[in-house]
């Protein structure tokens, strides 16, 4: 797992613990994700699959994409496709992904780096492995999160943010074993590069058997914790969680989450997960396949929109723009 790694954590700041009088927040529920196929035939984890969207607001939809081991000519991704009302955040842990969209954002992510597209009024765009990896193979492993716009910012224009491993926050846990990567938002004091519409945190975190983690936690804000490798143990029950699955937290001040101290070989490096938080938009929503909107009439505009071409055009391969890594 390269993402963002850290031979040395001590020498990173440190979260410190919550406050004595901080309210531990309690499992809701835990849920396990089913396993499915996107685009041209990746696999993915439906992350948030039977989640009531109430605790999930402000986010839509998340996909762990692998981890799989390609074979030669293997590797996939997804034909041209549109957006409207929302954003996507593609982070790669392993491997490399190509993006294009019809408003010149792009570039080449890899190990630790995120694509952030705000999709507002429509955006076109494609995603996909390049051809070195399509010819060689190799591990390919990461998520695509969808976060909702409110009501107000559905139809700006689409943005791009190309945001490199180089730029991530990090910090370590009060006992020095846990490795926080901050994609956006703010934790422990230590923000993430994202710029995001929505108030919300994103964390990668690796926490290393016998470990154990409290993240102070804004009350307005749900939590969300998704492992995706290694067992361990979330709130103040220790409410055991393992590969695939997704804690949903109540109310409180901070989230707690440990890693089994005996791990199986393959999750040597311990408990593997993502924490989302966000101030929900309490907004209606309504969505059909690739339009997240407010209303089902808003929806069948975006429909009749991107028949009619006006969410832009595919752009010839090979002019991507923005970043390369």
């Amino acid at each position: 797992m390269p993402a963002v790694s850290v031979a040395d954590l001590t020498v990173l700041p440190r979260v410190l613990p919550p406050a004595a009088t901080a309210e531990q927040r309690r499992v809701r529920s835990v849920t396990s994700a089913p396993s499915g196929f996107e685009g041209e035939g990746f696999p993915v984890k439906r992350a948030f699959a039977g989640v009531d969207l109430r605790d999930l607001d402000p986010f839509i939809h998340m996909d762990e994409m692998g981890a799989v081991e390609y074979a030669p000519g293997e590797p996939k991704g997804t034909p041209w496709h549109p957006h409207r009302g929302f954003e996507t955040v593609t982070y790669i842990i392993d491997g490399i992904f190509d993006h294009q969209d019809s408003f010149g954002g792009g570039g080449t992510i890899t190990d630790g780096d995120t694509q952030w597209m705000t999709a507002g009024s429509g955006i076109l765009h494609i995603e996909a492995p390049p051809e070195r990896l399509v010819v060689s193979g190799g591990l390919f492993h990461g998520f695509q999160l969808w976060v909702n716009l409110p009501k107000v910012d559905k139809l700006k224009a689409p943005a791009y943010q190309d945001l490199r491993s180089s730029e991530v926050g990090l910090l370590t846990s009060a006992d020095g074993g846990s490795l926080l990567r901050v994609i956006a938002g703010e934790v422990g004091g230590v923000a993430g590069p994202g710029s995001t519409h929505t108030p919300m945190a994103m964390v990668h975190a690796t926490v290393a058997p016998g470990g154990e983690l409290s993240l102070p936690w804004r009350r307005d804000f749900n939590a969300l914790v998704y492992v995706m490798s290694g067992d361990g143990f979330v709130g103040p029950d220790q409410t055991p969680v393992g590969p695939g699955q997704l804690a949903v937290f109540g109310p409180g001040d901070a989230i707690q989450l440990s890693s089994a101290r005996t791990q199986q070989e393959r999750y040597a490096a311990g408990l593997d997960v993502v924490v989302l938080g966000g101030l929900p938009i309490r907004e209606p929503v309504a969505w059909a396949g690739p339009f997240v909107m407010n209303t089902e009439a808003e929806v069948r505009k975006a429909f009749e929109d991107y028949q009619a071409g006006r969410l832009g055009q595919p752009v010839p391969h090979g002019d991507v723009g923005g970043g390369t890594a």
